[in-house]
């Protein structure tokens, strides 16, 4: 709770320090007025003060603070989070709380099922490589890991969109196919994954040799350890071994890791979701910026710290089943 407060009020000044005007920006029009502007300043709020109502040296609003002093714009959003509003978006003139649910679906359709296959490919990838260690098979997964982690994602993602659309067919972007009529749900759903192939594709691959080193160099190290010996003296298989004893042992740093990979998961990979036009989190989190769109911003950094908490808890919670000791301290 402590650090969700922390957030809110990081969220609320953190982006006040952008230079320029939310009532100006993203607009070119050169015939706005500044009556207009003014207009929109009032429309959203951006009139008043930010934290300290005595902070205005106009003598009017200076005596307006001792009737409400509390007419500020961080209590206004303050006392709006506590009734569970986000507040209305600058750009699109609509909820937050609506925008965030539909952008948020898109980005976990994408993201959760890339972490799903990363996650997947990267342990069996680790274990195969920790079981043939320093053999032909442990140096190409080796080769191949780390590779695949060094790519940058929006190279990895421009080159896929390239082979994919040129030699496979695939979509080069979008959610959907535009001007197309499904007669049902599953030709939707058909194209949907249609034009998932290629940024799912993109975030495993990033994702894969991250996960395959750390499962690769921590069963190595729980390989190391006297009661794997003791069992290899028993003449217990090494399918067993890795099975029954080293496995549950080695996935403490990757709950760690996965629970930390799965709480970002909903800000959405931003360069991936630009590349391939999809239309979700990481997207809206960078027109945000760019429009200096206050509410989407602080609705949208909340969801990221919730979702953070809430994945290291349930780390927490998973760590207590893998090694009952943690339960007991």
């Amino acid at each position: 709770m402590l650090t969700i407060l922390f957030v809110i009020t990081l969220n609320f000044f953190l982006f006040r320090v952008l230079p320029g005007d939310p009532a100006r920006a993203g607009v070119r029009d050169p015939r706005l007025t500044k009556e207009a502007v003014e207009a929109i300043r009032v429309r959203y709020g951006l009139d008043k003060p930010v934290i300290n109502c005595f902070q205005s040296l106009n003598p009017v609003e200076f005596g307006d603070c001792f009737i409400n002093p509390l007419d500020t714009q961080f209590i206004i959003y303050v006392g709006n989070l506590l009734q569970g509003e986000l507040g209305i978006s600058y750009h699109t003139n609509r909820p937050v709380a609506d925008m965030l649910m539909e952008m948020l679906w898109n980005t976990l359709l994408l993201i959760g099922l890339g972490q799903i296959l990363a996650i997947v490919l990267g342990m069996s990838l680790g274990v195969l490589a920790a079981w043939k260690a320093r053999t032909a098979v442990d140096h190409g997964a080796l080769l191949f890991s780390l590779t695949a982690w060094s790519l940058p994602t929006f190279w990895l993602g421009i080159i896929l969109l390239f082979i994919g659309s040129s030699y496979w067919g695939l979509p080069i972007g979008g959610r959907l196919t535009p001007g197309t009529v499904y007669n049902t749900s599953i030709e939707r759903w058909l194209d949907i994954g249609n034009h998932l192939i290629l940024p799912t594709l993109t975030y495993t691959i990033v994702f894969l040799g991250e996960y395959m080193l750390i499962m690769r160099s921590t069963l190595l190290d729980v390989l190391s350890e006297d009661y794997i010996l003791t069992a290899k003296a028993k003449g217990i298989s090494t399918f067993q071994i890795l099975k029954d004893h080293a496995l549950r042992n080695a996935m403490l740093p990757m709950v760690t890791i996965i629970a930390l990979n799965l709480g970002f998961t909903v800000t959405g990979a931003i360069q991936i979701e630009t590349v391939f036009s999809w239309p979700g989190l990481g997207g809206a989190i960078f027109t945000a910026v760019n429009r200096r769109d206050y509410p989407m911003l602080q609705g949208a950094f909340l969801l990221i710290a919730i979702s953070v908490i809430f994945a290291n808890l349930v780390a927490d919670l998973f760590y207590s089943y893998l090694d009952p000791r943690v339960e007991d301290s």
